[in-house]
């Protein structure tokens, strides 16, 4: 034999390069980022725990939809519903009535607050929707709101 036809005893060598280990190590790092994105992603989609404060939460959503949280289809003002939001506005007046000496000082007190914020807004916004409907305009300090009855701009 030869000594170019004999076999070596020796195993390939393997080289692994600088450049293959940051690759690896930035997929590993991008692969680590997309889970905890997908994580933060669920936990914001989980449904707030059933307590005092999200029965408060869902009540006042209620209200201000009613408020003119709602955007007009036509984008010139906002959807008021008086109506439905002084019913929601009275179920949180009955639901302070009926707690009272049941909740602690600060659920309360936030309860409090929040019954009278909503009141005044109420005011405000059927000031707003009285003096539109009326044809007077919009009181003094209050926005201009388009003549279509019923959507007003609360902005102000």
């Amino acid at each position: 034999m030869t000594e170019s036809q004999e076999t070596p005893d020796v195993a390939p060598k393997i080289e692994i390069d600088a450049d293959w280990k940051a690759e690896a190590q930035a997929e590993k790092e991008k692969l680590a980022q997309a889970e905890q994105k997908v994580e933060e992603r669920t936990e914001a989609r989980k449904t707030p725990d059933a307590d005092f404060r999200g029965l408060l939460g869902a009540l006042a959503s209620q209200a201000l939809m009613g408020l003119g949280m709602h955007q007009d289809p036509s984008g010139k003002g906002v959807m008021v519903d008086l109506e439905g939001s002084k019913f929601v506005i009275d179920l949180i007046g009955v639901v302070e009535e009926k707690t009272k000496g049941n909740l602690s000082e600060e659920e309360a007190t936030e309860l409090k607050q929040l019954h009278s914020e909503l009141q005044n807004r109420f005011v405000q916004i059927a000031q707003l929707v009285a003096a539109q409907g009326q044809g007077e305009g919009v009181p003094q300090g209050a926005p201009e709101s388009p003549a279509v009855p019923g959507i007003i701009d609360p902005s102000a």
